[in-house]
């Protein structure tokens, strides 16, 4: 694991320009400013402005502009008021227990993960983390949408997939799963996936379709295959040290915004995902509805190996309960 890091001197500069007011919150996202995710955001920053009076600002940067995701986790960890859109499988590596929320094939849809964030196990995860890492999980209820294969050549079976270098994200649920799935991981920021398909460093990627669209892959891609492997949820968390030097009332305005911006950037996302899929084909790719099932049986292996069997049992337990 990475101890020092360093955000981009002009990002930095900037973000430290913008932290001289008492309450100020600069919200970090690998996302296009074009995403229905953002834009839920910037929704929420006038609605939090606007209920705290003007005594709690929010700023937004997509597009990375405060660094990769691991310096921006690195910079909140030390305190910055700073928050990052972050997926259960980054925090996995400093709460093991959270990485099954990325895990494949975990949920059906996405509406199922409102009933496992309402578990006390997850809300005892939420504390733990806070406690050994420094990091706030405020909510996890901003869907991105379903993962796919976004490739060169068509995939139908994961024997396809076989020796197709393809991004993912660098944690070990994302690499473990690629990896079961036939393909072979390859990690790399989402900021530099265009170009490293277009110079045929990568052979492909796995991402959702709006965030896609977003980063024009339609552009470097001819093919995406409908695997559904994983339904992207993902959540923001900031620095605890800076979250509980919050007044309380400005923390539950905090809470309350950025959760209901999430259900309605989530809507959004399910809402966009077919007019991006139609966009995509009338720019030249073709879409593949694969048999789901032939890849949900080789990612078994990834809860077996991870340890999160267990985790599952207990969500369904308490979930059932």
């Amino acid at each position: 694991m990475k101890t020092t890091l360093t955000l981009p001197v002009a990002a930095l500069a900037l973000a430290g320009n913008l932290a001289h007011a008492d309450y100020e919150l600069n919200l970090s996202t690998a996302l296009s400013g074009q995403d229905p995710i953002v834009k839920a955001m910037e929704e929420a920053k006038h609605e939090i402005e606007e209920r705290s009076e003007g005594e709690l600002r929010l700023n937004v940067f997509p597009n990375s502009q405060l660094g990769s995701d691991e310096d921006v986790v690195e910079q909140i960890r030390s305190g910055a008021n700073i928050a990052i859109l972050i997926d259960a499988g980054r925090l996995s590596e400093y709460q093991p227990e959270l990485g099954i929320l990325a895990a494949p094939y975990l949920v059906e849809d996405h509406t199922q993960y409102e009933a496992i964030t309402d578990t006390d196990l997850y809300r005892g995860w939420v504390e733990d983390l806070a406690d050994n890492s420094g990091l706030r999980l405020l909510n996890y209820n901003w869907f991105q949408g379903s993962r796919e294969m976004l490739t060169q050549t068509p995939i139908e079976t994961p024997e396809d997939l076989q020796g197709v270098r393809t991004r993912t994200i660098n944690s070990p649920v994302w690499l473990k799963t690629i990896e079961a799935m036939g393909a072979t991981p390859a990690p790399l920021p989402w900021s530099e996936v265009y170009s490293a398909l277009q110079l045929g460093s990568i052979d492909a990627a796995e991402a959702q379709l709006t965030a896609a669209d977003g980063q024009r892959l339609q552009e470097v891609i001819d093919h995406v295959a409908l695997t559904h492997h994983i339904q992207l949820m993902t959540g923001i968390a900031t620095s605890e040290q800076w979250f509980q030097s919050l007044p309380d009332e400005l923390r539950t305005i905090l809470d309350e915004e950025l959760k209901e911006a999430g259900n309605e950037a989530s809507q959004a996302t399910v809402d966009a995902q077919d007019a991006v899929r139609e966009k995509m084909e009338q720019e030249g790719v073709t879409f593949t509805e694969v048999d789901t099932s032939l890849f949900r049986e080789r990612v078994d292996t990834v809860y077996e190996e991870l340890g999160y069997d267990e985790y599952r049992d207990q969500l369904v337990s308490e979930i059932g309960d």
